[in-house]
């Protein structure tokens, strides 16, 4: 990992596990769950506020005015927009996105959840999904969010990730081990 990834990394890390605290110690988790996913979304849906988030021009008044308007606008609850107004004033807005994956991991885990990481040749059906989530609660001893994507270069079999764990059984590993252990032999 790159050093300033592991930087933003760490500063989003402390400010989620202050803000999922808040939030933990007010009953508010519900209230927290909503305002992450509504962040996730405005991440993922505007231009303009990913631009914002990471603009050095900004001066740190209009991007805390600006930041505050948003989260009214959103109805994020106080919690969560002091934070982001506390972030803007230290100009830490950057780690937003890290700050949003982190708080769906604290949240998940308060739930005894864990989120499965899989990559198919193919897109998987819902009944291949439900199966695989099954036998990973079962493995984990937690009940497993599938987060499916497809890469074709895999040809068959999966790539699932939970945690720091891997199980890569795609046929593309297989053809290259054989092809390492080809070299070796010749």
């Amino acid at each position: 990992m790159s050093e300033p990834a592991s930087i933003s990394r760490g500063i989003a890390a402390r400010y989620a596990t202050a803000v999922f605290e808040l939030a933990k110690d007010g009953k508010a988790l519900k209230a927290l769950e909503d305002d992450v996913s509504s962040l996730s979304s405005a991440l993922v849906d505007s231009a303009d506020f990913r631009d914002l988030v990471s603009s050095p021009v900004v001066s740190r008044a209009e991007l805390e005015g600006s930041i505050t308007a948003i989260a009214k606008k959103a109805k994020l609850s106080k919690i969560v927009t002091n934070t982001l107004a506390m972030m803007a004033q230290n100009r830490r807005l950057f780690v937003l996105p890290h700050l949003v994956e982190t708080l769906k991991e604290l949240l998940a885990a308060e739930r005894g959840e864990v989120t499965a990481d899989v990559v198919s040749a193919k897109a998987l059906t819902k009944a291949q999904s439900d199966k695989l989530a099954k036998s990973l609660s079962v493995q984990f001893g937690k009940d497993v969010n599938i987060h499916a994507t497809v890469d074709e270069s895999l040809i068959g079999g999966l790539v699932v990730k939970v945690g720091s764990k891997m199980i890569d059984t795609s046929i593309a590993s297989k053809l290259a081990s054989l092809q390492n252990a080809m070299k070796e032999v010749g």
